[in-house]
């Protein structure tokens, strides 16, 4: 039998198809690239979720910091790839600095910056909805949240892309390679004298905030701040460009909604938590067998790759009625989206907010979204999957009354 290659061309164009037949046939076995397994059920994900002392993240370190890379990558020392007890540590650091109330205080900013956007979309008629909007208000929300010099915006998804990419990279590209060390150096560098910078005089952001909340005891470093630096970036630009991409391609292949939504905001929250059970932006986390483990009737060996695909757990048919059905009012909301357990995402009400604020922005303005291309190209990261560029084409709204926000009762 040959094996299920996850970056092939038509698989990453749709791989809905494909995961259904694992689930059914092999719901845990090895494909390509490189012999990996991948966990396809949902309830075997939870498992292995859940079971941190087989199932490790800081066993895939190499996989960020390979040995040809010849230096250290902070974003290998961060929470996300770390074990008990040590995550817990970064974690509760990252809890006492980043609340909802943070995220709450940004919205404002978000509002100002979606509705810019929105308009000068709305002027032109169309634009790559990924680059032109979804990818400028996340790096401006993230540059006020964490204290990032506003001028360095420009750099951030290139800085992004380079990290995400350190475990694609071959060896032989020597080119590459250098690129992906001078990014690394570049931002360390800059991570550092930010953190100077504050200790000097504090600010009203997430750098000062990471200062004020650590203790004597705790046991952290100026180099496991800049770690959660790296994975706060990194994280907080790649999910929620993925999720307002998802969102946007979906309401352009479904128009309808557009008008539904305007008539009932209530349904927006919903409408977000279907858009990211159906199209999650984290569509694949990666774990690192410790022993010799049984896993949905499949014996893995110690020191395995596995990649848990929660694009495939999220439309297992044994937990969701009619999975491939995308419909934002079904009771079965139960979502690995943001992960489960321990590691479930710290930024996902970062991510619902910037959403939320963005499609209330486009249905103020727009009447319409409509795809500009006959066909999309995808990204090949394993983690995540989205397009490459979403070009689209809007219908203004046509009446006054449409540019009035909805009013949303209540916040997730």
């Amino acid at each position: 039998m040959t094996r299920l290659n996850l970056f092939a061309p038509e698989v990453r164009e749709n791989p809905y198809p494909f995961y259904a037949a694992l689930r059914r046939e092999s719901p845990v076995c090895q494909v390509d690239p490189n012999g990996m397994w991948v966990v396809t059920r949902y309830d075997d994900i939870v498992a292995a979720f859940k079971n941190t002392q087989v199932f490790s993240s800081a066993g895939l370190r190499v996989a960020s910091e390979p040995p040809y890379l010849r230096r250290d990558n902070p974003l290998s020392r961060s929470l996300l790839l770390a074990d008990p007890p040590r995550h817990g540590q970064l974690r509760s650091l990252i809890n006492r600095a980043f609340t909802a109330a943070t995220v709450a205080s940004l919205e404002p900013q978000m509002r100002s910056t979606a509705a810019q956007l929105v308009d000068q979309l709305v002027q032109r008629r169309a634009a790559d909805f990924l680059s032109d909007l979804a990818l400028r208000a996340q790096v401006s929300v993230l540059a006020r949240l964490i204290g990032f010099d506003s001028a360095l915006e420009r750099h951030f998804k290139r800085w992004t892309t380079d990290l995400v990419s350190v475990g694609a990279v071959s060896p032989e590209d020597h080119a590459r390679l250098d690129e992906v060390r001078r990014t690394i150096d570049e931002m360390e560098q800059y991570m550092l004298g930010l953190l100077a910078s504050r200790r000097r005089k504090m600010e009203n952001d997430l750098v000062s905030e990471l200062l004020r909340s650590r203790t004597d005891d705790d046991g952290t470093t100026d180099q496991d701040l800049v770690a959660l630096l790296f994975l706060l970036l990194v994280a907080g630009l790649e999910t929620a460009i993925a999720l307002m991409t998802q969102m946007v391609l979906i309401l352009a292949q479904r128009p309808t909604w557009m008008d539904r939504l305007r008539a009932e905001p209530a349904l927006i929250p919903r409408f977000i938590d279907e858009v990211l059970r159906f199209e999650p932006p984290v569509h694949a986390t990666m774990r690192l067998t410790l022993a010799e483990t049984e896993l949905g009737g499949t014996r893995l060996p110690a020191h395995a790759v596995v990649a848990l695909l929660i694009g495939s757990g999220l439309r297992d048919e044994t937990k969701f009625q009619e999975a491939d059905r995308f419909n934002p009012e079904r009771r079965d909301q139960a979502n690995l989206a943001f992960g489960h357990g321990a590691h479930f995402c710290l930024g996902v009400f970062l991510a619902k907010t910037q959403a939320r604020v963005m499609l209330e922005e486009l249905l103020r303005r727009c009447h319409r979204v409509a795809l500009g291309a006959d066909r999309l190209e995808w990204n090949v990261f394993l983690n995540t999957r989205c397009p490459m560029a979403l070009p689209i084409e809007v219908v203004p709204a046509s009446s006054p009354a449409t540019r009035e926000s909805p009013v949303v009762q209540g916040i997730w």
